[in-house]
């Protein structure tokens, strides 16, 4: 092997060790801000961004990929109407470069799988008024569920009812 191939292993072997130690699990200080982080779940490292932690219950045996979104909240000094915004069940997989967003109440039941790409909300817009900007009509928000056994496809969009 080359000076280069082995230089290769040693910086995938050093990438690979840190992301094991950096993932987010039940004992780890990141893992203990969560409202709870079940035994045997991990959220694997990188993380894309986390928020409201606190308002974010994670079942058992549930993994998370990497580059994934978690957020419970509106904004740091927001009170928050729930302390469990977010709800994700046992068993769950989650797949890299997913986000979910929760402002009200979304539910995540048993043994589900995310593809990739899935966003998942519970606050949507409207667009009756045509004088005025989407992002600027808001809807009432509604509590999010996805059914226990439920598969979302790769690139899925889950809003409220």
């Amino acid at each position: 092997m080359t000076f280069r191939g082995r230089r290769a292993d040693l910086m995938l072997g050093a990438y690979q060790w840190y992301a094991r130690r950096a993932a987010i699990h039940p004992k780890s200080k990141t893992g203990r801000k969560f409202s709870a982080f079940g035994e045997g779940s991990i959220m694997c490292f990188p993380p894309a961004a986390l928020f409201g932690e606190r308002a974010i219950r994670v079942g058992r045996d549930t993994m998370i990929g990497p580059y994934v979104s978690l957020s419970a909240g509106m904004a740091p000094t927001q009170e928050l109407l729930s302390d469990r915004i977010v709800e994700i069940g046992d068993r769950v997989l989650i797949g890299r470069n997913s986000s979910i967003v929760g402002h009200f109440h979304i539910v995540i039941e048993d043994d589900v799988f995310f593809g990739p790409n899935v966003y998942v909300t519970d606050q949507n817009h409207a667009f009756d008024d045509l004088q005025t900007p989407i992002g600027k009509q808001s809807m009432p928000e509604e509590p999010v569920r996805i059914g226990a056994g439920s598969w979302i496809g790769t690139n899925s969009v889950v809003l409220p009812e």
